[in-house]
């Protein structure tokens, strides 16, 4: 779907801190009473947290890794599940999933906590040139999913978020799928602190009035602690998954 020379490469290529920002991003996107009803209504999110969020990942990498042919069948088939997601939110508002403003807050919630948190805990120094790339090159899917609008820039992406802040609101099960995604049952006992880990990270990405309204707090006095063990986690993996080439180099 893109060069290898992409930025969106960059930015999705990384196994740490597309989990730590998938993680941010959810926590973003529930806040959206619509979004929210969308999951709770027509999806098994609760008993299959981990096949749902695979699922998101495969259609991440295909769209961003594969080729072409490849990334529309996939765009085609979300846009046919989407058609289908359609109720009333528990304040008697219609939603659907198809809806190209509630996309749209999908898109820039995603896009916004992944960059974030590569910037974090893999290129701090990012240039805002490349920033706007990854917005205009990750607004090609949100487009052809039939989002609008759709940011073009890192700017842009900040006003729409901002634009969607009187809309946002917590409930009962806001909660419910917070606790769900932050307190997922490791496959293995000794994964349990890596995943503390990852879920503090993530909590620490949300923008503070997001953290708010989740009742959650930023770690503080051991943010440093947090930030260090993290960047440690994520040079390990990258080291685990590089290819044989870069053994060599």
């Amino acid at each position: 779907m893109f060069p290898t020379s992409a930025v969106i490469w960059r930015v999705h290529g990384d196994v740490t801190t597309m989990m730590i920002g998938g993680v941010t991003a959810l926590l973003l996107q529930m806040l959206h009473p619509a979004a929210l009803s969308g999951v709770w209504d027509h999806s098994n999110f609760r008993k299959d947290m981990l096949g749902r969020l695979r699922r998101t990942a495969r259609f991440i990498a295909v769209t961003t890794f594969g080729d072409r042919d490849l990334a529309m069948e996939a765009i085609a088939r979300v846009r046919s599940i989407h058609d289908k997601v359609v109720g009333v939110a528990p304040g008697g508002s219609p939603y659907r999933a198809a809806d190209p403003m509630l996309l749209a807050w999908v898109h820039v919630a995603e896009a916004t906590c992944f960059l974030a948190a590569w910037r974090a805990y893999g290129e701090p120094q990012m240039s805002l040139a490349d920033q706007d790339d990854y917005f205009a090159q990750s607004a090609t899917v949100a487009r052809a999913l039939g989002a609008d609008p759709v940011p073009q820039s890192r700017n842009e992406a900040d006003a729409i978020l901002s634009d969607f802040r009187p809309m946002l609101g917590v409930d009962h099960r806001t909660r419910e799928v917070a606790r769900l995604i932050l307190h997922p049952k490791p496959a293995r006992i000794t994964d349990m602190p890596a995943q503390a880990l990852l879920m503090r990270a993530a909590i620490d990405l949300l923008p503070p009035w997001a953290r708010k309204m989740h009742g959650l707090s930023h770690s503080g006095l051991t943010a440093p602690l947090v930030h260090g063990g993290t960047n440690a986690l994520a040079e390990t993996l990258r080291w685990a998954f590089a290819t044989p080439q870069n053994f060599s180099r």
